[in-house]
């Protein structure tokens, strides 16, 4: 994350691979954010290098994609920050707020050394 980020990927990491991998650019927060809203407790929305390309992935509590064999490029966390203290209700504004602070270029360099 940065106070500068937000935008678009950049890198090998292009808009182009983007839309291959979830229809648009636009398609890839809609996935990320359904992930998080439906993870059940704690746990990450993850972007990953799943050795063919990019794929968005769940994981509970402290998991991670590593232990299936992907490399993470950017999570999203759908714990108790980003919700109220009784219900998720907070999960969809936080996620949608979120991607204005997405370091797209620290994402773009973890996909160039997972490729």
């Amino acid at each position: 994350m940065s106070p500068d980020g937000g935008g678009a990927p950049s890198g090998d990491l292009t808009p182009r691979r983007i839309d291959s991998a979830f229809g648009s650019l636009c398609g890839l927060p809609g996935q990320v954010k359904e992930t998080g809203v439906n993870q059940f407790g704690s746990g990450w929305s993850w972007l990953v290098h799943d050795g063919s390309g990019v794929a968005i992935v769940g994981s509970a509590n402290q998991d991670n994609p590593i232990s299936n064999g992907q490399t993470p490029l950017l999570g999203s966390t759908s714990g108790s920050t980003p919700t109220t203290s009784s219900t998720r209700t907070g999960r969809p504004d936080y996620i949608d707020a979120w991607w204005n602070v997405v370091n797209w270029d620290k994402v773009a360099e973890r996909f160039a050394a997972a490729g």
